[in-house]
């Protein structure tokens, strides 16, 4: 890490926040090295963001990162800070454009742990084609903070005339996801190694913006999410509070994955509330819902499937389960899995 050979210090300590040569260090040899472009200068209070406002709307989003351990298989907080910044934007139909980042870091976190997560987060950034245009560091007295926490905003740009939302949602739709689900949740409770548990398990932690590409190219595309805190199950709950329809779910057709329904089964965790980073819920109009899942099979992903519909009736979840019963699938109370995100 030849990058790092003018910052000596082992260690973040307070002095790294207070505005001195310290801070002017911790951000040119880590935040600027790893986070540059032609947008990011880290000597001005506003950045600019060329946007022709003609061409579509501007969507803002903002998220906050918190996730225990730092690193996880498959990701990290940085890679994770990324994605779920850029994924908010794309299940709303807009091209993820620029970034901003708040680092809040804890006195006495490694700088070779910063330095492989600032590492992560550049290269999810590249690989998003984002670019990070602005940022903020604070430092947290040792024991105020979980190594380090991250605030994100994300700025795209949608086309105008989109409509996509859950006003758009009708009776006989099918509900269409793009993946496994829960890898996300359990990768990150395997690497707590609370339990004596591990594996080879890798968070799905991913841009889902190809997949919101191909979805948006469908006439008949009425709404997406990602199934992050709170799972599938969530976002189905959701749909149902705004539509006042029942959401029929069908077992056989969500993957799980074989380590995930392990884990679930040990611990007592129901896998369509955990977390998935990577993966789109969507709902489209039945016919358009079959070329959807052709089309993401053909870009490779695999286990996309149309696992439900949209009925009339109670505003509810039903869950179709293998044996062919039924189970109302209750909206989530206490969270199972604190600091997942």
């Amino acid at each position: 890490m030849h990058h790092l050979r003018h910052f000596p210090e082992t260690h973040i300590a307070l002095a790294h926040g207070n505005g001195g040569r310290l801070m002017r260090e911790l951000i040119e040899s880590l935040f600027a090295y790893h986070l540059q472009n032609d947008l990011l200068d880290t000597d001005v209070d506003a950045a600019r963001l060329p946007i022709d406002p003609g061409s579509g709307e501007i969507m803002i989003t903002t998220d906050g990162f918190t996730v225990e351990p730092l690193e996880f298989p498959g990701g990290n907080i940085g890679s994770l800070a990324i994605h779920g910044t850029v994924n908010d934007l794309a299940v709303s139909g807009a091209t993820p454009l620029y970034l901003t980042l708040n680092a809040f870091i804890e006195e006495g976190l490694e700088v070779a742990v910063l330095d492989r997560v600032l590492a992560s987060m550049a290269q999810a950034c590249r690989e998003s084609r984002v670019r990070m245009v602005a940022g903020d560091t604070k430092v947290l007295r040792r024991g105020q903070g979980g190594g380090v926490y991250f605030a994100t905003t994300g700025v795209g740009l949608r086309p105008f005339g989109l409509t996509l939302g859950m006003a758009q949602i009708r009776p006989g739709d099918s509900v269409v996801l793009s993946g496994s689900i829960g890898d996300h949740g359990t990768a990150v409770l395997l690497a707590r190694e609370q339990f004596g548990l591990s594996g080879q398990l890798h968070s799905d932690t991913a841009s889902v913006w190809p997949i919101a590409q191909a979805l948006l190219a469908r006439p008949g595309l009425r709404f997406m999410r990602d199934p992050t805190r709170g799972g599938l199950a969530t976002v189905a709950h959701e749909i149902a509070r705004q539509t006042q329809a029942q959401i029929r779910l069908m077992e056989t057709q969500i993957r799980v994955l074989e380590p995930v329904r392990m884990v679930c089964e040990i611990l007592g965790y129901d896998p369509m509330y955990l977390a998935s980073e990577g993966r789109v819920v969507a709902v489209l109009e039945p016919a358009s819902a079959r070329t959807a899942i052709a089309t993401l099979q053909g870009l490779g992903y695999q286990d996309a499937a149309i696992i439900g519909r949209i009925e009339t009736g109670p505003a509810q979840v039903v869950l179709q389960t293998e044996i062919g019963g039924e189970r109302i699938l209750q909206e989530l109370e206490a969270d199972p899995l604190p600091r997942i995100c």
